[in-house]
């Protein structure tokens, strides 16, 4: 039986100090995995996971998720198995399509069709694979369309479902949240897929809130922030990728969903639900040593 496993993702960091500072943090608050993202307006991923390896003794490190169109597969594989030695094996390797076309166009990189960016994945994992051989660390691969969660649940040991798809009509990097219904279609295609394989499945909250009025902090976030973003026809507090509640509601929500769904890797974005998250993982760890995992 498989523990959940809580990570935080966080984007960047201010100076050494304040980066030590909140690795250190989030190794105190229980959290198993330190994770960065790549993106161009964020802190280098590789250099912040090697300063925190220094900074910590028990988190895993994870990138959530690389751009593979950012990386040459062969010099990708060096920073990865270096990281993985001087973090003493905790490093684990997280990569995606990419999804925001501004950031292509910025680095002057061309923007291609997804089926052309999904294919150079796929050939990147096969680069890893044939380079790296048992040196590699725990591929991840993140995404929500079917093709991208299909390649993960036949490469990757864990399977990012991001429950962040494009926004019909809406300019390129305008994303819907998905529901429950469509959470259950994406991942019987990842059972399906993996084909019995041992895989982990990592969900990616986009908003966590303790809160003792569901109701009232919902239509707050509908309104003010997310109009149009999420399903109007299911409870916002059920949501997969939402996470609101007294702390106990959520440790409860957590482990339905685990059994619903199968989530055992549950991410927080930094600075917009780890501190929440962090009051939940101590309840959800009595939950699971009661039922023996």
């Amino acid at each position: 039986m498989r523990r959940m496993r809580f990570g935080v993702n966080i984007i960047d960091a201010d100076t050494a100090r304040t980066w030590t500072d909140t690795c250190r943090t989030v190794e105190e608050r229980g959290y198993d995995l330190l994770l960065a993202p790549d993106h161009l307006d964020t802190g280098g991923p590789f250099t912040l996971l090697g300063a925190a390896a220094a900074a910590t003794e028990r988190l895993r490190l994870g990138t959530y998720v690389l751009n593979n169109e950012f990386w040459n597969t062969a010099l990708l594989a060096r920073e990865a198995v270096t990281l993985d030695r001087l973090s003493g094996g905790r490093f684990e390797l997280g990569l995606g399509a990419g999804h925001m076309k501004w950031e292509f166009e910025d680095a002057g990189i061309p923007w291609r069709a997804h089926a052309e960016r999904l294919a150079d994945l796929a050939a990147a994992v096969d680069g890893l694979d044939a380079r790296l051989g048992e040196d590699r660390p725990p591929l991840l691969i993140g995404g929500h369309g079917a093709a991208t969660l299909a390649l993960a649940a036949e490469r990757a040991d864990i399977v990012g479902v991001a429950g962040l798809t494009q926004r019909k009509g809406a300019r390129m990097g305008v994303f819907r949240v998905g529901g429950a219904e469509e959470t259950d279609e994406r991942v019987a295609l990842v059972r399906e897929r993996a084909a019995g394989r041992d895989i982990e499945l990592s969900v990616l909250l986009q908003h966590v809130e303790v809160t003792d009025d569901v109701e009232k902090s919902a239509a707050a976030l509908v309104k003010l922030v997310w109009p149009g973003v999420v399903p109007d026809h299911e409870p916002l507090w059920e949501n997969p990728y939402l996470l609101m509640g007294t702390p106990q509601e959520m440790a409860d929500a957590l482990v339905r969903r685990r059994d619903r769904y199968g989530f055992t890797h549950v991410v927080a974005l930094g600075g917009r639900g780890d501190d929440a998250l962090a009051e939940v993982i101590p309840l959800v760890r009595a939950r699971e040593a009661a039922e023996g995992r």
